[in-house]
């Protein structure tokens, strides 16, 4: 943004340049006209563009933060999955443990 301030701040230091120049010249008012015209559309154009950044920046936050609980909540999932199938493992041992020892009792 600061290379627009300074487009714009040298475009508004020679359309005051130029409106001077005019003045001490039998120029007509109109090519001074056109050019503040120019300028002012620019400046409405200028304060479209930043609107539109602002929301873009508004919804990448958004998604930012979005993407942050998602990869929370799947980080979350992922530990479920590991602490479940830790206790599967240990249910099977024990269960291996609990045949060798019935296979025991009846030998």
């Amino acid at each position: 943004m600061n290379n627009i301030q300074k487009k714009e701040k040298n475009l508004n230091l020679l359309i005051n340049k130029l409106a001077s120049v005019t003045s001490s010249y039998s120029q007509s008012k109109f090519d001074t006209d056109k050019i503040s015209e120019e300028r002012d559309q620019l400046f409405l154009e200028k304060k479209e563009i930043e609107k539109k950044n602002y929301e873009l920046q508004r919804e990448h936050k958004y998604l930012r933060e979005k993407l942050s609980a998602l990869q929370k909540d799947i980080n979350e999932k992922l530990e479920n999955e590991e602490n479940l199938s830790k206790e599967i493992d240990e249910l099977s041992q024990e269960t291996e443990n609990l045949v060798e020892e019935i296979e025991k009792w009846q030998m």
